[in-house]
């Protein structure tokens, strides 16, 4: 006569499967995890724009109206029912993720467009800026900070150091207006303000960005005057991204230098670029890809003095403007943005440490 499992057997063959089911997703499983957390980060982005846009202490209604508009009882009673300042600030808030979720940022009160067209158009620039300082860094900061860290202690190291350190501790502003007076200015090197000259006619909009949609249509001739005004503004972001890389890649090298598996594979005799390529950068690859996405994410939220510097019209410039004239819609509209980068680039690096490192996603 066959007996029936008992209550402990049903838990423990339940329990085997809910395991053996989490160690065949752990991947899956790691990236749902993170997702929950990027959801719970935005919403405290909306709560915390919302909530500083309420305690500037500027008046929304007459920075929307203007000084004669907001001195006529009705129109700023029939402004504050349209915008539902008259409710409270819950109910507040909550029409302002409702009109979030619509893509509804507030209309901006120096432009009169949507805060999100407003955003379409100026995002792409910095995109394109960033874009182009970010590959180049990481070319330039990468292979002297491997240098460094495999010439310790040598002159070569000595003189990348000073490099970096010079390209971490001149402030991007002072640099800015010297590349701008020197290579503009002074020598004619290179062109000075805007995305492009004023007798070019920009390429049909694709991405937002020139030089990509310049490609894109085949026009040449826009497609270098585009780069042409890349190289000053990219040149001075390039020089601190730069500094900051090879400081973070040379530590992070020379911390794998020492580990046992690097000595093994050395005492095997494999070749150096082997052991280089195939030990050495990848062990130093986590530290390296945070600071990389941490880079690219202060690229993307806007670098607002060079981009004033040199009149890009990207975020940076967009963010100055609206913060200089107390445009509340235009300013939480780039905290979210900003919010929505930064959470995005995270997101997306820890599903990277996913990927190279099994051990993280079984944590």
């Amino acid at each position: 006569m066959t007996s029936l499992p008992s209550s402990s057997d049903v838990e423990l063959a339940a329990t085997g499967t809910s395991r053996a089911g989490r160690r065949r997703h752990p991947l899956l499983r790691y990236v749902g995890i993170r997702l929950g957390i990027s959801v719970l980060l935005l919403i405290g982005v909306t709560i915390v724009t919302f909530v500083l846009s309420n305690l500037v202490p500027a008046d929304p209604v007459q920075a929307a109206l203007g000084e004669r508009a907001a001195g006529d009882p009705k129109i700023v009673a029939a402004f504050r029912a349209q915008q539902g300042l008259d409710k409270p600030v819950v109910v507040q808030y909550f029409i302002y993720l409702a009109h979030l979720l619509q893509g509804n940022l507030g209309t901006s009160t120096q432009t009169h467009n949507p805060v999100a067209r407003d955003l379409a158009v100026a995002f792409p620039a910095t995109a394109e800026l960033a874009l182009f300082v970010l590959v180049f860094s990481i070319v330039i900061g990468l292979g002297l900070g491997l240098i460094a860290a495999l010439r310790h202690n040598r002159l070569s190291d000595q003189v990348i150091r000073v490099f970096s350190l010079v390209g971490i501790s001149i402030p991007t502003f002072w640099l800015a207006l010297a590349f701008f007076y020197l290579f503009f200015y002074v020598l004619g090197w290179a062109p000075g303000t805007g995305r492009l000259d004023p007798a070019t006619t920009p390429p049909p909009t694709v991405t937002g960005m020139y030089t990509v949609d310049a490609l894109l249509a085949g026009q040449w001739d826009t497609f270098a005057d585009a780069l042409a005004h890349l190289v000053l503004p990219g040149a001075v972001l390039t020089l601190y991204t730069v500094g900051l890389l090879i400081r973070f890649s040379r530590s992070g090298v020379l911390d794998v230098l020492s580990q046992d598996y690097v000595k093994a594979a050395r005492a095997k005799g494999l070749p150096a670029r082997a052991v280089v390529f195939r030990y050495i950068l990848r062990g130093a690859l986590l530290p390296i890809l945070t600071i990389v996405g941490l880079a690219f994410g202060s690229l993307l939220s806007g670098t607002v003095l060079t981009e004033q510097v040199f009149g890009w019209g990207g975020l940076g410039q967009y963010a100055y403007k609206s913060a200089t004239t107390l445009d509340l819609p235009a300013v939480m509209g780039v905290g979210v943005v900003v919010g929505i980068v930064y959470i995005a680039i995270n997101f997306a690096i820890d599903v990277v440490y996913g990927f190279i490192d099994p051990r993280v996603r079984v944590q």
